[in-house]
């Protein structure tokens, strides 16, 4: 038998190429979701729907998520780290202000999604997620003031933050500004937790 005779089967994909597939399918379910949120409200969006957006097979959903909800959760997660590493920004610069705009500014440019993170479905989701990686991120922080344990100024920060954050992209869009809401969250956060002894 010469080699021309012998079956050809294409090489097994490799581990990496497989790898490689699933972060560009969890990538397009993501954008999908993000496109989608764009022009329709969360709860009529179905998973057929994202798979359409995002060009991948039904199946393949279920192989990143169980649900929707669950995409919309590993999205809040990206931008909870996100905003973490913005407020985190904050602590170490010198004008806890500009940091402030920096953060609202970000939520102004992602309005939409930020209104389904906090007030939509995902919301009580977000606000754990947004809490737990706060108190990952304060443990390696020095506490702001001696007279606040740090676990209770890493809740009431975290709290305040998300709260506003989610009041302000409840409201009518132009009712403040960008500068008015960092405003706001400069003065509740230096007044209550920054505030000295």
């Amino acid at each position: 038998m010469t080699d021309a005779a012998l079956p050809t089967t294409p090489p097994p994909a490799s581990a990496g190429s497989k790898h490689a597939r699933a972060l560009r399918s969890a990538q397009a379910l993501q954008e999908a979701m993000l496109t989608l949120l764009q022009n329709k409200p969360f709860d009529q969006i179905t998973v057929r729907d994202i798979c359409a957006e995002a060009k991948v097979h039904y199946a393949t959903f279920f192989r990143h998520h169980q649900t929707k909800e669950a995409l919309l959760n590993a999205i809040a997660k990206d931008e909870i780290a996100h905003l973490n590493r913005l407020t985190l920004s904050i602590r170490h610069a010198e004008d806890y202000e500009s940091g402030f705009r920096a953060l609202c500014q970000y939520v102004e440019d992602h309005r939409r999604l930020w209104s389904i993170l906090l007030n939509g479905g995902a919301g009580g989701a977000m606000r754990e997620e947004w809490l737990r990686i706060s108190m990952i991120v304060a443990q390696s922080e020095t506490p702001l003031n001696e007279w606040l344990p740090r676990d209770l100024g890493t809740i009431c920060a975290a709290t305040l933050i998300a709260e506003t954050l989610a009041w302000w992209v409840g409201q009518p869009e132009g009712a403040y500004s960008v500068s008015e809401v960092a405003r706001i969250l400069f003065r509740l956060i230096s007044t209550s937790i920054m505030a000295p002894d």
